[in-house]
């Protein structure tokens, strides 16, 4: 369950962190609200993986679920760049966030 919790975490890490964008500095408050909500859903599904997950391995996984995620979604609807260095390291991150899950609990 500590894993499921992680993984919803690190989504509404992302969904935050692409709210942000569109609350234009908290100015807009339908975005705005939204963007406050998923930071305390954020933290509340992390605070319930750490009860059993090791710090270390939780928070780098949820703050790399949220890199990952944010820098896919940055790509997609805001045209950010996609040049090949910068897919390898995103690349890179889901590499260290399955390490991470593979070798939890060792």
């Amino acid at each position: 369950m500590a894993w499921l919790f992680l993984l919803i975490a690190g989504l509404m890490e992302v969904g935050w962190a692409i709210g942000l964008k569109y609350t234009k500095g908290f100015t807009r408050p339908g975005p705005s609200a939204g963007t406050v909500l998923a930071m305390i859903l954020s933290f509340y599904f992390l605070s319930q993986a750490l009860k059993t997950l090791p710090v270390g391995t939780g928070y780098a996984v949820w703050t790399g679920i949220g890199a990952v995620g944010t820098a896919i979604l940055g790509i997609l609807l805001f045209s950010e760049s996609a040049a090949p260095a910068r897919i390898a390291s995103i690349a890179l991150i889901v590499i260290g966030i399955l390490g991470l899950r593979l070798t939890a609990g060792r």
